[in-house]
């Protein structure tokens, strides 16, 4: 299983939101590029990268700091918020990005999707988004009734290659995963789980431990190590003890 940091850009700038909101941002760097060196130097193995001003507006804005990202580290990245186009899935796989996230289109263009998922085989991610099981769409202002599992299994039957499921209510306040919802997620799907919202301590990277073997590949964790409440490092090595167990 694998710890992977988030760098989310707005305006330019590495923040975290609470839960989602724009109104509820902490500024951490003034430099991505930097912070996701940081991440790398410390043992990271993969990034999760998010333009959330491309989520909000719906489309890619912080393409400069992206490629600055891609300029600086050598693991792989994997970039979401505001891909809503083919156009821009192109780009990105052009400038180096070894991974597309898919949140809103999965919604609104399902057949956007397969044929990317056709084009780009393992090369397309779903982010699903949940607020209490139901998906929510445009950097997760706008909730829809769309139960999340049933959207994953509309996506491992598209080809989608990674889901990447967040618990919205979780986001960004370090209060801990939702066990109950990941294992559920879990049992009705069979394609690879990344899972991200409220990972705060190496207790949570315990508890989720378990459920590789169920199909969890990675955790993805940004607020709980800007702030220091989780340690990358030791994150690492938890996880490379259990796997050598195997």
């Amino acid at each position: 299983m694998l710890v992977i940091p988030a760098v989310d850009i707005k305006d330019g700038k590495c923040v975290r939101l609470a839960q989602g909101k724009a109104e509820k941002e902490t500024i951490y760097s003034e430099d991505p590029a930097l912070m996701a060196l940081k991440w790398q130097e410390i043992g990271a193995e993969f990034l999760h990268v998010v333009d959330l001003d491309g989520a909000f507006r719906g489309h890619p804005v912080n393409i400069d700091a992206i490629k600055a990202i891609l300029e600086r580290v050598s693991i792989p990245v994997e970039l979401g918020g505001g891909i809503r186009e083919e156009s821009f899935v192109e780009t990105f796989f052009s400038m180096g990005i070894n991974r597309i996230i898919i949140g809103s289109a999965a919604i609104n263009s399902p057949e956007m999707v397969k044929r990317l998922c056709r084009k780009y085989p393992q090369r397309i991610a779903v982010s699903i988004d949940a607020k209490d099981g139901k998906v929510a769409i445009k950097g997760w202002v706008e909730k829809t009734t769309i139960d999340a599992i049933e959207v994953a299994k509309r996506c491992e039957n598209w080809g989608v290659g990674v889901i990447i499921y967040t618990d919205i209510l979780r986001d960004g306040m370090q209060s801990g995963v939702n066990i109950k919802a990941i294992q559920n997620m879990l049992k009705e799907i069979n394609i690879p789980l990344i899972v991200a919202g409220g990972v705060s301590t190496l207790k949570d990277i315990h508890n989720l431990l378990p459920l590789e073997k169920d199909g969890l590949i990675g955790v993805i964790t940004g607020k709980a190590l800007y702030e220091g409440s989780l340690n990358l490092k030791e994150a690492i090595k938890i996880t490379k003890k259990e796997k050598d167990k195997w």
